[in-house]
């Protein structure tokens, strides 16, 4: 199958960018939407075009680097899944495919469709961490966790930081991030004795990093590869009042 890729490029952060229309044969319709970029990358660097630039690293859904916007979503048509498990089968063959970077002030734009979400990274180290002291593996099953919180807790884990939250809200916000790293200790006796501050210093660097404020739209949540829901973010704002109140 053939298509037409109308993506974006950006030489680095300072340049303008703008679309440019590509054409790529061969592509299977079993294949990856990277391997399609892959081997459009092989025809461009054949025909002496600066190959396209693209995060990726595990190809296998769990890692969260592969963050597009394809035809105006994020990760493209199909639900809940990363662009590295999207499949050309869901597009139409001569089709053109628009690709874009995440668009967010709080992620800047590297170079073409990589940019920089070292904005995650800043509000884990902030407090999405704990610092007691858990036990050893063979420990864990002297702590005894309510089953539903225990699963409550591996939903929350699931999210994988990819951004695509960010990159649908229309106010840019980071809510559904944070809400799953505070949700996921916050529901485990191990994340109590930190609860307070990590809330309160997880939402404060949201707020500093640029991230928009949450009104509820719930496109997170449809556009979440994972199905992290909204429930976590009621979750984090009663952490956040605990905390202030604690204050």
């Amino acid at each position: 199958m053939e298509y037409n890729v109308k993506v974006w490029r950006q030489r680095n952060a300072k340049s303008k960018g703008h679309f440019e229309t590509y054409h790529v044969t061969d592509v299977e319709e079993d294949a990856s939407f990277l391997e399609m970029l892959d081997i459009l990358n092989d025809q461009l660097i054949r025909k002496g075009i600066e190959p396209i630039a693209f995060d990726h690293d595990c190809r296998e859904g769990i890692c969260g680097a592969c963050s597009l916007y394809i035809d105006g979503r994020a990760h493209g048509p199909d639900d809940q899944v990363t662009t590295c498990q999207l499949f050309m089968r869901h597009f139409k063959p001569g089709a053109t495919i628009t690709v874009e970077p995440w668009r967010s002030g709080a992620f800047p734009v590297i170079k073409d469709l990589v940019v920089d979400r070292q904005a995650f990274d800043k509000i884990l180290q902030a407090g999405g961490f704990i610092t007691v002291r858990a036990g050893s593996a063979q420990d864990a099953n002297t702590v005894l966790i309510p089953h539903d919180d225990a699963e409550l807790s591996m939903d929350a884990a699931a999210c994988v930081g990819c951004g695509a939250c960010v990159a649908t809200c229309k106010n840019g916000s980071a809510m559904l991030f944070v809400a799953a790293r505070v949700s996921s200790l916050a529901l485990l006796p191990q994340g109590k004795p930190e609860a307070a501050r990590r809330a309160r210093a997880m939402v404060a660097k949201m707020d500093e990093l640029g991230f928009g404020n949450c009104t509820n739209t719930r496109a997170c949540e449809m556009e979440c590869p994972k199905h992290v829901t909204i429930d976590h973010i009621a979750r984090l704002n009663r952490e956040y009042l605990k905390a202030r109140f604690s204050e």
